[in-house]
């Protein structure tokens, strides 16, 4: 029943039907974390990215940004790592708050332009990192900013008018020195 399901949303993917996509979650709920438990498999995100259809592909990454993390989805699409869900956040800006250094180096390496996107309140990733006391990760960004002398992104403000320091100092997180 389960791989009948699973073969079911991918064809679906493939054809970027969404209203059967909503179907399916009202009749299963948790398709998509059973789905998630698979160690190795391609899911309807990767389907629909590389069959194209960006429409299918932004509503799996709203309803699960960790199926970014699954290894072969960047090699059909790099831009998903800039496709933004609910609060503009990325799948960067979702990997960062996990503190997963992984895929967030992976993410970077593929798509470098993606330490620049912003959430909805004018966050870039370093500052999400930073909030959720994601150490592991903060330090991956600042590598990769001090390697590509992108170290100006650190001064961007969000919308309350903090840059990366003032998370810093508001976050209490004396181990971070920038």
């Amino acid at each position: 029943m389960e791989v009948e399901r699973l073969q079911m949303l991918q064809n679906f993917a493939a054809e970027g039907n969404v209203d059967a996509l909503f179907s399916v979650l009202e009749e299963d709920p948790y398709v998509l974390e059973r789905i998630e438990q698979i160690p190795f498999v391609t899911t309807p995100l990767h389907t629909a990215a590389s069959e194209g259809n960006i429409y299918f592909a932004k509503e799996i990454l709203n309803l699960k940004p960790s199926f970014a993390g699954k290894r072969d989805l960047l090699g059909h699409d790099s831009e998903l790592v800039r496709v933004k869900a609910k609060g503009m956040i990325t799948p960067l800006h979702y990997v960062a708050q996990i503190d997963d250094e992984s895929n967030l180096a992976d993410f970077l390496y593929v798509c470098p332009s993606s330490i620049e996107d912003l959430t909805v309140k004018g966050e870039i990733v370093v500052y999400v990192a930073l909030t959720k006391g994601s150490l592991k990760a903060f330090k991956v960004l600042l590598g990769f900013l001090r390697c590509f002398d992108k170290e100006g992104i650190l001064n961007w403000e969000d919308e309350e008018e903090n840059n990366a320091l003032h998370t810093t100092v508001s976050a209490n997180q004396p181990e971070i020195y920038i």
